[in-house]
């Protein structure tokens, strides 16, 4: 069976916890940070999670993860 190969992108926006699922971070964050409110611009540095429906692909673009 030959090696599947990760995708390239997705190796660099989502991580997988413990328990399986897939975690991201915010888009939005890297310019045109002067008309976004503070609250908004603090909101966006936590992390999220993939949603259940997106989950499931994602794992399959990251399989040695």
């Amino acid at each position: 069976m030959p090696k599947i190969k990760t995708h390239s992108g997705a190796k660099k926006r989502f991580k997988l916890t413990k328990t399986g699922k897939v975690k991201r971070s915010h888009a939005f964050t890297s310019h045109i940070l002067t008309k976004k409110t503070t609250k908004r611009k603090r909101g966006l540095r936590a992390g999220a999670y993939a949603d259940e429906t997106n989950a499931a692909t994602v794992k399959r673009l990251i399989p040695y993860k």
